[in-house]
Order: C-alpha cells, then sequence, then structure tokens
C-alpha cells in the first residue's frame, strides 16, 4: 500500500469473533476488513475484556508498546496492550487491557445486571491508552472512527489534550452512534475525573452525575462527522447532533443488509478529507 492511502484508525467496544454477534460487532469486524480493500491503510482497537478467550483468539503481549502507565484518579493504571489477527481479513486488532478495569468477566454490568461503578474510569483508560498506543507506533491517522459508548471519550481528548501533538495533528474524528447509551451515571465525580491535561471544566459539558447520554453528546460536540449506526439511535441525541453543524450520515436499512453501507462510509471518509 503506498504512502498515499488514508489511514483509517478504528476504535471500537465490540468486534467478532472475540465478543458474541451483535449490530456494532458485525460491523466493527466487517468495516475494517472493507475500508481496507477499498485501498486504505486500518488500525484497530478494542478493550480486552476478561470474558474473550486469549487462548483461543491467539492473543499475545506486544511488549514494546506495553509497560507505561495511565494516571486516573491519583491512581497509576499500567497499560498492557495486546494483539491478535484475523487471518482470513488480514487485519491485526490491539487491545487495551489493565488488571483492574478489563480483568472481570463481564463486559459493562455485573452478575445482578448493575452499570459497573468504575465504567467511566475505564472509559477514560481505554481513551487515552488507544491514543497512547498510536503515538508509540507512529503512525498518523488521517480518520479516527469511534463506535460504541465505551469509545466517546476519546473525540474529546483529542481535540483539547493531545492536539498539538504531530501524529494527531491532521486526524478528524468520525463518531459513529448506536442504541448501546446507557442512562446509568458513569462513575462518581466523572465530571472531574475526566479533566486532563489542557482539557478545562468549561470544555466538558457534563454534570456531576454525568451518563452515558451526556458523554454521547460531549462525544458529538467534538466530532467531525457523525453516522447513525442504527435505527433506534435516541432522539434526543439525533437532534443534538443535528444542531451541530457537522455532516451526519443518516441510518439506511438496506445498507447493512446488501453491504453497501462500506461504500457509504468510505465515501463519508473521503468527504472528510477533502
Amino acid at each position: 500500500m503506498g504512502d498515499s492511502a488514508k489511514k483509517i484508525l478504528f476504535v471500537s467496544a465490540e468486534m467478532e469473533p472475540y465478543l458474541p454477534e451483535s449490530h456494532i460487532a458485525k460491523i466493527c469486524r466487517e468495516l475494517p476488513q472493507g475500508i481496507q480493500e477499498r485501498h486504505k491503510e486500518i488500525r484497530a482497537f478494542m478493550p480486552r475484556y476478561g470474558c474473550i478467550n486469549e487462548r483461543k483468539n491467539q492473543l499475545h503481549e506486544v511488549i514494546r508498546l506495553s509497560g507505561m502507565n495511565i494516571i486516573i484518579g491519583d491512581v497509576d493504571r499500567p497499560l498492557v496492550i495486546k494483539v491478535a489477527s484475523i487471518s482470513a481479513a488480514r487485519i491485526q486488532v490491539y487491545f487495551i487491557d489493565n488488571e483492574d478495569y478489563f480483568r472481570r468477566k463481564q463486559i459493562y454490568k455485573d452478575e445482578q445486571g448493575h452499570f459497573f461503578a468504575d465504567n467511566g474510569e475505564r472509559a477514560i483508560f481505554f481513551a487515552r491508552g488507544v491514543l497512547e498506543t498510536v503515538k508509540k507506533l507512529r503512525w498518523e491517522p488521517d480518520i479516527i472512527h469511534c463506535s460504541g459508548w465505551i469509545s466517546h471519550i476519546l473525540p474529546l481528548y483529542l481535540k483539547k489534550a493531545y492536539k498539538d501533538d504531530p501524529i494527531f495533528s491532521n486526524s478528524k474524528v468520525v463518531l459513529s452512534l448506536f442504541d448501546d447509551v446507557t442512562r446509568d451515571p458513569l462513575s462518581p465525580g466523572f465530571n472531574n475525573t475526566i479533566l486532563y491535561g489542557a482539557i478545562k471544566p468549561s470544555d466538558v459539558t457534563l454534570t456531576e452525575k454525568a451518563d452515558g447520554m451526556e458523554l454521547a453528546k460531549l462525544a458529538a460536540q467534538y466530532a467531525d462527522g457523525i453516522i447513525m449506526g442504527s435505527q433506534n439511535v435516541d432522539a434526543s441525541l439525533k437532534e443534538h447532533c443535528s444542531s451541530l453543524g457537522v455532516p451526519v450520515l443518516p441510518f439506511e436499512e438496506g445498507s447493512f443488509q446488501d453491504g453497501s453501507y462500506m461504500d457509504r462510509y468510505n465515501a463519508f471518509y473521503d468527504d472528510l478529507l477533502k
């Protein structure tokens, strides 16, 4: 692939075959392959949830990328990077891992169905882990495509905390919104915990008991383009996105049935990069 190939970084909450089939996991598995086949260079990241079978999926640690610490709430959290390959698609997937945040067997809720109290911190760790790892890779993405609520902190961090980093100086953010946005509170004091680097409280439009809907609206505020990834995106979130003055690609059921959504998304990327 030549130097002129555009680079797309996929930051996903879920991906097959590592998690059970869902609308998000299916798209996040198919789309990187489809975009790569359309002559773009890709990288893919997701959290290393504890339910992912490392032996079955042949995950292994990338020592040269691991080893840094990410401080959240005055606590140092070691960042571990693992990688696996989807050989049929010629895709490598990088996994953000940490013993405290991602080794539990459940994904977002405990066995009683309660939303984890530290999910907001987990999202912070995931976003910073992705951005720091991409810096270590020295890979300059033209587009960063975020899918799933746990990726929703990344747009803010990219545009405010990492905006002066040469790796990301030309990066645009595409935000795919789904019906996974939670109304549960994220973490105690999340509106303060999210502050990092040059980010000021005025940059963060979150209340003291911020939930996933507030975070999704914040992510949209810092996106360069928004994609409606499912039919049932919350109406107030759709309205918020429409008011921002950025390109919005509407949901189109038929394009997922026949696979043409890949061409729609690819054209959306190209339009943003003109």
